[in-house]
C-alpha cells in the first residue's frame, strides 16, 4: 500500500493518493489533476475513485475532471448536494480498494457535510485517517464558512457544537497510533492555529491539540468561534463551484484572452501587476495593483478582487504570465481575467521612495495605515496613531484615509504593504503614498 501526500504550499493544501495492487483513489484533489495522473502512471495504477471530504471553500477541486478523464467514481457525502455524477459516502459506507477498506465517518463541524475517511489495511488494522478540514495538526476546522453558502447552511455556533460531538464521539475514540492526514497545513485560513507539521497521529492530537482538551460544550463553542481569521471574498464562490464541479483545468486556462502588450486597456477595470515590487516601483501602469507572485498570491487575489469582477493580469514575461494564470485558476479566478499581457511599453508611473530617517524621526508628519489582520493589530500597534484597515477591506474603505499628510502603509513583513500601498495610490493621488516595506521589521524589532 502507498499513501502519497501532494502539498501546495501557496494554498497550504494537502491532497492524497492511495494505491493498492494497481488501483488508486485520490482524496481532495487540487485544480490541476496532472500530478495525480503522473503518480498513477509511475506506479502503473488505475485511478478508480476520487473522494471529496466536503465542498471546499479555499481552492477549486479537479474531482469532476478526473471523473471525466478516467471514469473514476466520485464519492462525497449525500449531504453535500453534489450536482455532478457521484456516489454517496456516509457513515457505514465502505470503498474497497483491492483488499483494503476506506470507511466513511460523518464529522460535521467545519461544514454540515464534512466526512473523514478511515483506512483499514489488508490485515484489518485501522491505519490512517484522512480528516479533510475536520481535524488538523494542532487545530480543528473553523465553523463559520457555511452560514450563507452550500447545500446546507448553518450558523457557526451550531457547527461548533457539531464539531464538539464529532471530535469527542467519533475521532477521539480511535486508536492513538492512527496517522492523521489533514487537508491543510500552516497558513491555511480554514483554521486559526494549524501546526507546522503536515501529518500527525490521534494520540499526539489528543495530547497537544487545544480543541481536543477537556472542556464542556459551551466552552468549546466559544473557544472555536472566537478569533477566527478573515474570510476571503472568494470562499463562498468556491464552495458553489465545487458543489457543481469545475471545468477542465487546461481547457479553462486556454480560454484566457492574451493580448498584445501595447493593446489599449478599458478604464475602471482592476490591473493586477504580478512583478516584484522593486521593478513595479520603477515603472507601472497608472492605477495598477502590485500583487507580487508569491506563496500567498491566490489568497490575496481572492481577498481583494470579488468573484465575478474582471481584472487585467500583467507579468514580466510570457513564461511568468503562464504561471500566474495557473495560480489564478487554483481558486477559479481564471474566468475573471479580462485579458492577460506582459508589461506595456508605456508603463511609466513610478512609486515615490520613503525618506525613512525622516519618517522614523517624525512619524506624526505622516498618515500611517496598518493593513494587518485584526488578530495582529489586537496584539498591539507598531505606531500608536495608525489607522487600522485590514487588507481584504482596504479597497472598500479608502475614503477612511485622510489626505492631509503623506501616507505610509505597513504590514508585518512587507508583502501585503506593497499590494496595499498600490491600491491606495490608485485611488488617492493628491498626496504621496509610501510603502514602508521590510523596514517595518527593523522598527518592530
Amino acid at each position: 500500500m502507498i499513501i502519497q501526500q501532494f502539498y501546495d504550499k501557496g494554498l497550504a493544501h494537502g491532497s492524497y493518493a492511495i494505491i493498492r495492487l494497481g488501483k488508486m483513489i485520490v482524496v481532495d484533489p487540487a485544480r490541476d489533476p496532472q500530478p495525480y495522473y503522473d503518480f498513477a502512471n509511475q506506479h502503473e495504477a488505475d485511478i478508480v475513485g476520487v473522494i471529496e471530504t466536503h465542498p471546499h471553500a479555499d481552492f477549486v477541486s479537479s474531482h469532476l475532471e478526473i471523473h471525466q478523464t478516467t471514469g473514476a467514481v466520485i464519492y462525497v457525502s449525500k449531504l453535500a448536494g453534489a450536482e455532478y455524477p457521484h456516489e454517496g459516502f456516509d457513515d457505514g459506507d465502505i470503498i474497497r480498494l483491492s483488499d483494503i477498506k476506506l470507511k466513511a465517518i460523518n464529522t460535521p463541524g467545519h461544514s454540515p457535510d464534512s466526512i473523514c475517511i478511515l483506512l483499514e489495511d489488508e490485515n484489518g488494522n485501522e491505519k490512517a485517517l484522512f480528516t479533510g478540514d475536520t481535524l488538523f495538526v494542532g487545530d480543528v476546522g473553523r465553523p463559520d464558512l457555511r452560514e450563507n453558502t452550500g447545500n446546507i447552511k448553518a450558523k457557526k455556533e451550531e457547527l461548533a457544537r457539531q464539531m464538539y460531538h464529532s471530535t469527542r464521539e467519533k475521532l477521539m475514540t480511535l486508536p492513538h497510533n492512527i496517522i492523521v492526514y489533514p487537508a491543510h497545513g500552516p497558513g491555511s485560513l480554514c483554521g486559526k492555529n494549524l501546526g507546522h507539521d503536515l501529518q500527525s497521529t490521534i494520540g499526539r492530537e489528543l495530547h497537544e491539540n487545544y480543541a481536543l482538551q477537556l472542556m464542556d460544550e459551551l466552552t468549546f463553542v466559544k473557544t472555536l468561534t472566537d478569533d477566527q481569521p478573515f474570510i476571503p471574498k472568494y470562499f463562498p464562490a468556491d464552495v458553489e463551484m465545487n458543489k457543481k464541479g469545475a471545468p477542465s483545468f487546461h481547457a479553462s486556462i486556454d480560454k484566457v484572452l492574451r493580448i498584445d502588450h501595447n493593446s489599449p486597456l478599458e478604464k475602471n477595470i482592476a490591473i493586477i501587476d504580478t512583478r516584484p515590487k522593486t521593478v513595479f516601483r520603477q515603472g507601472h501602469l497608472k492605477g495598477a495593483f502590485n500583487l507580487q507572485d508569491g506563496e500567498k498570491f491566490e489568497t490575496w487575489l481572492g481577498s481583494v478582487i470579488n468573484p465575478g469582477e474582471p481584472f487585467y493580469l500583467i507579468a514580466a514575461t510570457d513564461t511568468d504570465l503562464d504561471e500566474m494564470i495557473k495560480k489564478t485558476a487554483k481558486i477559479g479566478y481564471e474566468q475573471y481575467i479580462k485579458a492577460a499581457l506582459i508589461l506595456p511599453d508605456n508603463a511609466a508611473t513610478q512609486s515615490p521612495e520613503l525618506n525613512k530617517p525622516d519618517f522614523i524621526a517624525s512619524p506624526e508628519k505622516y498618515t500611517i495605515v496598518d493593513v494587518r489582520n485584526p488578530n495582529e493589530t489586537a496584539a498591539g500597534l507598531l505606531f500608536k496613531n495608525a489607522i487600522t484597515i485590514p487588507l481584504p477591506e482596504l479597497n472598500e474603505r479608502i475614503n477612511e484615509i485622510p489626505t492631509d499628510k503623506p501616507i505610509v502603509v505597513h504590514c508585518a513583513a512587507g508583502y501585503r504593504s506593497a499590494f496595499a500601498s498600490s491600491i491606495i495610490a490608485a485611488k488617492i493621488t493628491t498626496v504621496p503614498v509610501y510603502d514602508l516595506g521590510e523596514a517595518v521589521l527593523e522598527i518592530g524589532a
